[in-house]
């Protein structure tokens, strides 16, 4: 018996000794997604089950530990800017340390990354934060808070749960039910994948409609499930990285997700800037973007949107006026001579919104950015 006695105890933190927490799925989801913890002493921590993303782990906690404030992350010095340390065969499932990394034929190989920050930087991180929240609430039209979804219902647990089926996704899809829709997805998440299918419709305009039916079903699903969205996110970012296949209806599904959910998916907007070279998802990419930048320009503003600023003068009126949408909507003073030199460019262009198609020019949107810019610079006298 007292050979097989194993030995386990709390995680602690490695500064201070302090028994440390559970670590938890964070508000912000992103696409590198680990549990996130925070010790008492101010130490940030994140969990890898597997023990072999360990490195992105350790990037995702300096990351977190600055108030995902990426820029500055990238600047620090270990040992001089930031101590870390780690805590290895850390089982998830029971919330311990186990001396062996094996427990009832089950492998343990989790490990916990810590990070803490010097006094002097994580002051300054906390103080960049407050400015950067101050610099978004005047860039936002809106309080960001004004916008979030009521909390759906809690279905009946003993009530007959439905099935998703093909068939039954496109009818839903195709008469634009969306109750009908949330219901069955609450269900049966298979619902997100018949969905998914439905995006490589060769018709453009109904691949433009499904995406913003699935932004809005998954708007109201993630007040409750908001893993699963999250889920379905990674999903769509992994088949835009195949070059194999079509990226229909992909990027702008993406978009259409993380603009009605910027709170909990802005974190995945910076990825989308990974497709902006490529000719077919360029468009797709700037209108993305331009439809975040409505609600949330300081999500966009937080990726290195700057990359974007070329195609104010591309050749191809379709990007020009993608372009010079989401640089209106983001207060973009940068390209603001580049914009004005569009307001007698009459060149035509379709931009879809909340799925219908609307008929516009350059010279349009130009206007309507520096109008926006305008607005911007006026001081407000609250």
């Amino acid at each position: 018996m007292v050979k097989n006695t194993q030995i386990k105890v709390r995680p602690w933190c490695p500064f201070c000794g302090q028994e440390v927490g559970r670590p938890k799925e964070p508000m912000q989801r992103k696409l590198d997604e680990f549990t996130l913890g925070e010790c008492q002493c101010g130490a940030i921590y994140t969990c890898d089950p597997t023990g072999f993303n360990v490195g992105a782990a350790m990037v995702e906690a300096i990351v977190h530990a600055c108030d995902d404030n990426w820029d500055l992350a990238w600047e620090l010095l270990p040992d001089e800017d930031y101590l870390t340390g780690r805590i290895d065969n850390y089982d998830e499932q029971t919330h311990q340390v186990y001396e062996i990394k094996n427990v009832d034929g089950r492998k343990v190989a989790g490990v916990l990354y810590f990070v803490r920050l010097n006094q002097e930087l994580a002051a300054l991180a906390t103080r960049l934060q407050t400015d950067k929240k101050i610099k978004a609430g005047a860039l936002c039209q809106e309080n960001p808070a004004s916008d979030l979804p009521a909390m759906e219902p809690d279905r009946d647990a003993k009530r007959k749960k439905q099935k998703a089926d093909k068939g039954t996704v496109t009818r839903m899809m195709e008469s634009q039910d969306i109750d009908g829709l949330v219901d069955l997805a609450f269900d049966d998440l298979k619902t997100l994948r018949f969905i998914q299918r439905l995006l490589y419709d060769p018709d453009e305009g109904k691949r433009w409609l499904y995406a913003h039916i699935l932004g809005q079903v998954c708007r109201r699903l993630s007040t409750r499930k908001p893993g699963a969205v999250s889920d379905l996110l990674h999903r769509l970012y992994e088949a835009c990285a195949d070059s194999a296949a079509a990226h229909w209806g992909l990027l702008e599904s993406i978009g259409s997700i993380i603009a009605a959910r910027p709170d909990i998916y802005g974190a995945f907007a910076r990825h989308l800037l990974m497709h902006r070279g490529v000719p077919s998802t360029r468009v797709q990419v700037l209108w993305a973007l331009g439809t975040l930048a409505e609600k949330r320009p300081d999500q966009v503003r937080a990726t290195p949107f700057y990359s974007l600023f070329p195609f104010v003068s591309h050749p191809e009126a379709i990007t020009r006026g993608h372009a010079v949408r989401l640089m209106g909507r983001i207060a973009a003073t940068e390209v603001e001579s580049e914009i004005e030199k569009l307001t007698g460019d009459e060149a035509e262009l379709t931009i879809y919104e909340q799925g219908q198609p609307v008929r516009t020019t350059v010279a349009e949107l130009a206007r309507e950015a520096l109008a926006r810019l305008q607005r911007t610079r006026e001081p407000k006298n609250d």
